[in-house]
């Protein structure tokens, strides 16, 4: 049995500990080096091997550190690799090298409502995303009625979502993926979808976990957005983690390194 100070220290230890930490983190994809038009095709000349391949590094010794209950910011162009990041951190993708750690529940809105089938109704499919989310059907029974309150489908939970925009698609995918409280929320670009009204509503929920201590790490086009959510932002260039610090300084790094 631990003694109280040992005990004591431990929290401390735990509080102090980033929630989230990447360590020379690097992913290579191989590309193909000519357009393939079919599948078959494709193997077909995979085994008889005339399939030639370059290669592209979408990070590159990426070392990163993000703190219980901090809100951090990612910036940078298109290909830059804040997605690929945030698949890594997710566990949807493993790093060719380096060395991922994370410290909690992860919520990732990475792309909403990925595990919906489309032949079941909205109903089937929150018991199903929730499933994939590693919640069981009792956890999802409790949370059930707020997120279709949430999502404001009431009229069309038993429809089949095949029938559904993609709006009310988000919808239902955010409100399933927030419905738990999370210890790390990831959220990629996926909030520009919806009328303005479901925006508000989302960002209030993610402020609201904010305050009660989740960390949140997001990633958007929406500097002004960003520089009055984080705590901190980085810079993500080619791969390479050009700088962290203050959102007003990095993001007008940022600017500036467009041109």
């Amino acid at each position: 049995m631990p003694t109280v100070s040992e005990k004591v220290a431990l929290e401390c230890t735990e509080a102090s500990r980033p929630m989230i930490q990447l360590e020379h983190v690097g992913v290579q994809y191989r590309i193909p080096s000519e357009r393939i038009g079919t599948f078959k095709e494709y193997m077909i000349r995979l085994v008889q091997r005339r399939v030639s391949f370059k290669k592209f590094q979408a990070l590159d010794d990426v070392n990163l550190s993000v703190n219980r209950g901090e809100v951090f910011g990612i910036v940078g162009n298109n290909g830059a690799g804040k997605s690929t990041m945030l698949k890594v951190i997710s566990r949807v993708l493993r790093p060719t090298s380096g060395r991922v750690a994370v410290y909690g529940k992860i919520a990732p809105l990475l792309e909403l409502g990925a595990g919906f089938h489309p032949e079941l109704s909205g109903r089937e499919n929150v018991y199903l995303n929730g499933a994939l989310l590693g919640y069981n059907r009792g956890q999802m029974d409790e949370v059930f009625d707020e997120i279709v309150a949430f999502s404001e489908l009431e009229a069309f939970i038993d429809a089949p979502i095949r029938t559904y925009s993609s709006g009310m698609y988000a919808r239902l995918g955010f409100a399933v993926a927030t419905a738990h409280f999370p210890e790390i929320l990831i959220v990629d670009e996926i909030l520009s979808v919806g009328d303005e009204a479901f925006q508000l509503k989302c960002n209030q929920r993610m402020l609201n976990f904010r305050e009660q201590g989740a960390t949140v790490l997001i990633v958007s086009h929406a500097l002004d957005r960003l520089a009055g959510m984080c705590n901190r932002v980085a810079w993500l260039e080619h791969g390479q983690l050009m700088q962290v610090g203050s959102p007003d300084e990095v993001i007008e790094s940022y600017r500036k390194g467009r041109g």
